[in-house]
């Protein structure tokens, strides 16, 4: 590199949890599904990436509160134990942030940050499971990998204003964003004859048929652009009009026919 040639910026790699954190926090959602049956691993995670997404960040109990009601409470009543599986939940969402960092995110927006946790589904697994607990067949394919984790991920924006994320005024551009963005997730929980998948395929993938990758990796990306675009949409706060204070030897604004100085200029110079 010559000395007049600027160095080029990169954004950090993103944390990752290492297999022993995923094995603690596994184990954590495992005894949580014993009073909350949905909470899975995989939908826990979903639900925290939603969380990790929104625009502001809240604290433990409200966002606990939230996602499992009183089931955190009733499967960890002992202190300690409590104070284990928090940092192991606290643990989790901490790497989820860190890959969904704004920052990062705008440094390097091809980079694919974002590293769900997800399940494996195998046709046979999923055979055995339908025959097993009497699931419909139109329901089936919902036990494909990613399915569980991606509506998670939805419930858990939806719920973001319940927590105070908010987004400001919208245009009907941004709506549009926001909405392609959601259909991208959505993908992972269509049924693959249907209109709807038809439709998302010839939007999205008109070059063929996406596989569950694919869908998953369009899911994460679109996760990773929602990111930016609560940091576009954020609120602002309200304009602050300040009026040119007249000078001291100009009329009094109060219309005493006094010069400034010797009126309300007078009282704001003694205080």
């Amino acid at each position: 590199m010559t000395p007049f040639e600027p160095s080029v910026r990169r954004a950090r790699p993103p944390r990752q949890s290492s297999a022993a954190e995923f094995e603690a926090f596994a184990g954590v959602c495992e005894r949580l599904a014993g009073f909350d049956e949905s909470a899975s691993p995989e939908a826990v995670d979903g639900w925290l990436t939603a969380l990790a997404c929104g625009p502001i960040q809240v604290g433990t109990d409200v966002w606990l509160a939230e996602l499992l009601g009183d089931a955190f409470e009733r499967t960890f009543a002992d202190p300690p134990d409590r104070a284990q599986a928090l940092a192991v939940l606290d643990a989790r969402l901490a790497v989820l942030r860190d890959q969904l960092d704004a920052e990062a995110l705008l440094d390097d927006p091809d980079a694919l940050r974002l590293d769900p946790y997800l399940l494996e589904w195998t046709d046979e697994e999923r055979e055995r499971v339908v025959a097993e607990a009497g699931l419909a067949a139109e329901d089936a394919h919902l036990l494909r990998t990613g399915a569980q984790w991606a509506a998670a991920v939805l419930e858990g924006l939806d719920t973001l204003p319940a927590i105070g994320a908010t987004a400001g005024d919208v245009d009907d551009e941004a709506q549009a964003v926001h909405d392609e963005l959601l259909r991208q997730i959505e993908a992972l929980l269509l049924p693959p004859d249907g209109d709807e998948w038809r439709a998302y395929v010839a939007d999205f993938h008109a070059q063929g048929e996406p596989t569950r990758d694919d869908l998953v990796r369009d899911a994460c990306y679109a996760l990773q652009d929602l990111r930016i675009w609560w940091l576009d949409q954020a609120p602002r706060p309200a304009t602050r009009r300040v009026e040119a204070k007249p000078g001291r030897n100009d009329p009094c604004p109060c219309g005493s026919g006094r010069k400034f100085k010797k009126c309300h200029g007078a009282a704001g110079a003694a205080s």
